[in-house]
């Protein structure tokens, strides 16, 4: 099956090493365009993970970063919250990425790590904390889901 260039789906168990690297999925490296130059950017997630953007992804969410306000408050700290921990990392011959340690410490990561494809993304999670975050998720409304789904024609 063929994707499109720069799509992330699926969900793979990793390990961490003492470096602060993670393989990334061989399926995910394959999905990268070449316009990326093996280059991912992660950043904080919204929810306790770490967001991994291919670098073209990351270039827009910057342009759209540069259109929000510097005069807005709100607009300042979600810049800053975004752009502070931000780093890019091409993947080196073994397929690794490098993780910033206040990523690191931020997501809770240990030696297990889930990274999960998220279309335009990837997230990065502890197991422990993504089962968490799973079951508090089956508390949303199941309307609500409906909705969304409709939306989108599933």
């Amino acid at each position: 099956m063929t994707l499109t260039k720069n799509t992330f789906i699926g969900e793979y168990s990793y390990s961490l090493d003492l470096k602060g690297r993670i393989n990334m999925p061989a399926r995910f490296r394959q999905a990268l365009s070449k316009n990326n130059k093996n280059t991912f950017v992660s950043t904080r997630g919204m929810d306790s993970c770490i967001w991994v953007y291919p670098l073209s992804q990351w270039l827009e969410i910057e342009k759209n970063l540069r259109s929000l306000s510097s005069l807005s408050k709100i607009h300042r700290t979600f810049v800053r919250n975004t752009a502070r921990y931000a780093a890019p990392s091409t993947y080196d011959k073994q397929g690794r990425i490098t993780l910033s340690p206040s990523l690191i410490e931020y997501a809770g990561l240990e030696k297990d790590v889930q990274i999960i494809g998220m279309i335009n993304k990837m997230e990065i999670w502890n197991p422990i904390e993504l089962n968490r975050t799973d079951k508090q998720t089956i508390k949303i409304d199941p309307a609500a889901y409906d909705d969304l789904a409709e939306k989108i024609n599933i």
